[in-house]
């Protein structure tokens, strides 16, 4: 059998793209060894690598498990040792590979380097390249591939935290893997989301909660639960520039900045607080989605229509972020919602006031001041709900804006008449010291203090208790000793109390006047650079030594501070001779001394005793030794004395209290603007309730008149309307009246002899009447040659007038208009009722036929007139039901079948 073939005399770039395995794995361990021992990041042996990075593809993705394992392994080596270049010039051709290849890999280490060369990819430099070379893999066709990205994603975000790695990209992307089909990827996109919310909260449902199934919300609410009872998350693996600050910080001697003057650390892990769901969500424009008709329906003087278009409004603005835009006139809608006098109408005012605030943050900045003043004075209303809606739409806006903005108007209401208001708007004020991250200027502080001291004199105990918090929390945040000459008037039962609220309230506000305390630790630099005036001072009262006599005169402790450090050192030998038996600062019988070594004290640090042994020492050695050289600049040496002592010139002191000066009449001129200001801000106020008041009554008149000139027109229209039916009605009464009076005289005035035999005889079409028994029809000429039953007919009943008869041709009467019932539509002329007396002639009657005459129709005739008499009842009844009829179809009355 062969030898193994030795690849090691091959160069290690020949290596990792050889075509055996063996060679490539050789490689691997080589350059892994190497990387280990280099010196530096700037070794040779990166060289190579970071010029061609596809060499690392090959390696990470090897096809062979044995040799990928090592290849993952070397990567890791080259990216701990080479640094941030090495990461840099490697990642775009590494990770996609590393997440295809490596993660899902079924050797536990592979799989473990893979992790870890993720995780030094984030480490050395940013997590955004790599989340964005991961982000492809969730797309991936094979499901194991996109649940091992998965499970790499859950392990960035569990060791650096969504501080370092953002999470929006991969929260944008879960509900994808969510709806995928194999359940291991269901299931590590549940682990990446429960690992999501140990640190963001219920600041990541808004962003991809609704495209999920109720079934998998249900789910990960039940593992959110489990998570809620966890302490909270912290970072276990740090950056390379985290790193590079701790190990500065470490650095420090004695902590440096770390700590206050007390030992206190600065709480600066404490403020960080969850993610804001703000900070993830992707900005809305929702201004494009506000109605049209918003405005107008606010402006209705129905409540329902106004709450309706709220809702809408509502509706609209329920979003993490808003897209700034255009929203004066919302807003100046939303600020006249205010004094509405519905209670449902300002509460889901507030609501959208708080909903904009939120959502635009700063830049609601400009509108603070349209809807702030109304929020505070509606705050009167006593309904607890509506008073929730309003403080939290007031604290909204309060976090969008600064407690200097706000407090001017606050301080304003504190003052108001209404108790309800007083009381509300102490409790805002107190809101807004424990949320407020930036400490208020000393102007600020006074203004809050002597509002705070205020209340305390109040008679209600509630407003009592709430200017002892404001002075606490105030005291929380500035410090108890920035606070003491606010609370030097008080007496101890009050001072106890803000004692208790001092210790007991909790502010994000750092506090900055504590580092102002630490001017100490460079206060002896300063005193050197005092020192060289004094010196210069010193100089001729050296040459002239017997002016010693003048500190006897003007004793000050003042020596003590402007002991230079410099006249500490031992005395110069040579020199002027000095005035006699001086002693020393200790009284013995040393040698002499001059007065600048006379002032020296050994311990410049003790500035309390060192004025008593200089008075003491000075005194005595005056008075017990003469001075016997007196020297001719001794009278003007007083003068430069003062400076010595005082540390001080007199130009400088002369210029110090111009500019105190200057300084006092600069904070006169800015109390006098912001006074002024102040007034010009309440009359802008006032303006713009009066503007307000006037466009809101300006539009109730014009839908006044508006509503009154369509009731007009409706009133108008309605007359017109019943005018027109009224007539129609006369009308149709006065032809009913017409008919009946014209059947009634019909069915009364007829004679029983009258013409009985051609009522209910059926007529042909010629208009002949057909006889009962079938005999020949008779004419109408036969009709004509009746005897003294035609004579004696009533002309009213046998001739009718054209309008009449035109009048009732629409009828439906068995008697007058049906043609089985009598004499049909048979129009009868004029003439019928003028030429009776010849119908009768001989020669007309034989027109009749042979039995017109004969006696078998006597019987007939006899028996005709009761018939006759029935008949035109049922003509009377039948004409009664037809008006009826008509009258109901008039709707005067209604129908017999419905009676």
């Amino acid at each position: 059998m062969a030898e193994e073939e030795d690849f090691s005399s091959l160069p290690l770039t020949d290596r990792f793209s050889h075509k055996n395995w063996k060679a490539r794995k050789n490689g691997y361990e080589d350059a892994k060894q190497l990387f280990e021992k280099s010196p530096d990041e700037s070794d040779p042996v990166f060289t190579p690598f970071i010029q061609d990075p596809g060499l690392w593809k090959g390696a990470v993705a090897d096809s062979n498990v044995a040799a990928q394992q090592e290849g993952l392994g070397s990567y890791c080596a080259f990216l701990k040792f080479g640094g941030v270049q090495a990461c840099v010039r490697t990642r775009a051709t590494t990770v996609y590979p590393i997440c295809e290849k490596g993660l899902p890999s079924t050797r536990p280490a592979a799989k473990a380097n893979a992790i870890e060369a993720l995780l030094l990819c984030v480490e050395l430099d940013k997590s955004d390249p790599v989340i964005e070379e991961i982000i492809p893999a969730l797309s991936h066709k094979v499901p194991k591939v996109i649940a091992a990205a998965l499970a790499g994603l859950k392990a960035i975000y569990h060791n650096f935290g969504c501080k370092i790695v953002d999470p929006k990209p991969v929260l944008k992307a879960l509900p994808k893997v969510f709806g995928h089909a194999d359940k291991n990827v269901r299931a590590e996109a549940q682990n990446l989301t429960v690992e999501l919310y140990r640190w963001l909260k219920e600041a990541i449902k808004p962003l991809f909660w609704n495209d999920l199934k109720p079934v998998q919300q249900q789910d990960l609410e039940k593992l959110f639960e489990n998570v809620k009872q966890e302490p909270a998350p912290k970072q276990e693996r740090f950056t390379r520039a985290q790193q590079d600050a701790m190990a500065a910080a470490s650095a420090a001697p004695d902590g440096g900045e770390d700590e206050f003057e007390g030992g206190e650390e600065y709480p600066e892990e404490e403020d960080e607080g969850e993610v804001d769901a703000f900070d993830l969500a992707e900005p809305v424009d929702v201004f494009s989605k506000i109605p049209d008709n918003f405005q107008e329906q606010l402006s209705s003087s129905k409540w329902k229509d106004r709450k309706e278009a709220l809702d809408a409004l509502h509706t609209v603005l329920n979003v993490p972020k808003i897209k700034d835009g255009p929203f004066d006139d919302v807003v100046r809608m939303l600020a006249k919602s205010m004094k509405d006098a519905n209670i449902a109408v300002v509460t889901v005012a507030a609501n959208c006031i708080e909903l904009l605030a939120k959502g635009v943050r700063s830049g609601f900045v400009k509108y603070r001041a349209t809807v702030m003043s109304p929020m505070l004075e509606r705050l009167k209303e006593k309904k607890q709900s509506v008073a929730d809606a309003l403080g939290q739409a007031l604290d909204a806006v309060f976090i969008a804006t600064s407690l200097s903005e706000c407090l001017e108007e606050i301080l304003e209401f504190l003052k108001h008449k209404n108790p309800q208001v007083k009381q509300e708007t102490l409790k805002f004020l107190i809101r807004c010291l424990r949320t407020t991250r930036d400490v208020p200027a000393k102007p600020e502080v006074k203004s809050i203090a002597e509002a705070g001291t205020k209340l305390l004199t109040e008679s209600t105990e509630v407003n009592r208790a709430g200017g002892a918090e404001v002075l606490g929390t105030l005291m929380k945040i500035m410090g108890e000793r920035a606070m003491n000459p606010y609370l030097d008037g008080l007496d101890d039962i009050r001072k106890t109390k803000i004692k208790e609220f001092f210790e007991t309230a909790e502010v994000k506000a750092k506090d900055r006047p504590k580092p102002i305390v630490a001017p100490p630790k460079p206060a002896p630099g300063k005193k050197v650079v005092a020192k060289k005036p004094a010196l210069g001072a010193k100089k001729p009262t050296a040459a002239a030594a017997p002016p010693v006599e003048e500190p006897v005169a003007a004793p000050s402790p003042k020596p003590a501070r402007s002991v230079p450090s410099k006249l500490g050192g031992p005395a110069k030998p040579g020199g002027l001779p000095a005035p006699g038996g001086l002693k020393k600062r200790l009284g013995g019988p040393g040698g002499l001394a001059s007065p600048q070594r006379r002032v020296i004290s050994p311990p410049t640090e003790e500035q309390p005793p060192a004025p008593a042994p200089p008075k003491f020492g000075l005194g005595r050695g005056l008075a017990g030794r003469p001075i016997t050289k007196p020297a001719a600049p001794s009278e003007p040496a007083p003068a430069p004395a003062a400076p010595q002592f005082s540390g001080i010139s007199a130009l400088e002191r002369a210029e110090l209290d111009e500019l105190r000066a200057e300084k006092e009449r600069f904070m006169r001129m800015v109390e006098d603007l912001r006074s002024e200001r102040t007034k010009l801000n309440s009359q802008v106020m006032e303006l713009q309730d009066q503007n307000a008041q006037l466009i809101e009554d300006h539009t109730r008149d014009v839908l006044s008149i508006k509503a009154k000139e369509t009731q007009l027109v409706r009133a108008r229209s309605d007359a017109e309307a019943a005018e027109q039916t009224v007539q129609k009605q006369q009308r149709e009464i006065e032809r009913l009246k017409r008919e009946l009076a014209r059947a009634l005289r019909a069915s009364a005035i007829s004679p029983p002899n009258t013409l009985p035999e051609n009522i209910g005889l059926p007529m042909s079409e010629s208009g002949s009447v057909y006889q009962e028994d079938g005999r020949a029809p008779i004419t109408r000429a036969g009709l004509h040659m009746g005897s003294r039953f035609e004579s004696s007919r009533p002309r009213s009943y046998a001739s009718a007038s054209p309008s009449e008869e035109k009048e009732n041709n629409g009828l439906e009467s068995s008697g007058l208009s049906s043609r089985e019932g009598g004499l049909g539509r048979r129009k009868l002329s004029p003439s019928l009722g003028t030429g009776y007396s010849g119908l009768g002639s001989p020669t007309r009657s034989s027109g009749l036929g042979s039995g017109s005459a004969s006696g078998e129709e006597q019987p007939a005739r006899s028996a005709e007139p009761a018939e006759s008499w029935k008949r035109a009842a049922e003509v009377t009844s039948q004409l009664k039901a037809r008006i009826e009829q008509m009258k109901a179809r008039q709707g005067l009355t209604r129908p017999p079948a419905q009676r």
